[in-house]
């Protein structure tokens, strides 16, 4: 993955965006409470954009092979 990074030395293996400490978890929270781009953005501007942009599409590919795959299990 080139956005999305997993250690278990930060915050006990929770998916982050690489290089930082930020919890994907804390960005769907954001969005789920309707925070849009650009306030996610306004919330971590050291966090460049297509980084942020990048994670989400990866955490999107994730859930989607996630999905497909209990389908044929």
């Amino acid at each position: 993955m080139k956005y999305i990074h997993s250690d278990p030395d930060i915050l006990g293996g929770e998916l982050v965006i690489k290089n930082t400490r930020v919890p994907l978890q804390r960005i769907l929270f954001l969005l789920k409470e309707g925070y849009n781009f650009e306030a996610i953005h306004e919330e971590y501007p050291h966090i460049d954009k297509k980084v942020l942009a990048g994670a989400l599409d990866e955490l999107e590919q994730i859930a989607e092979r996630t999905l497909h795959g209990s389908q044929t299990a």
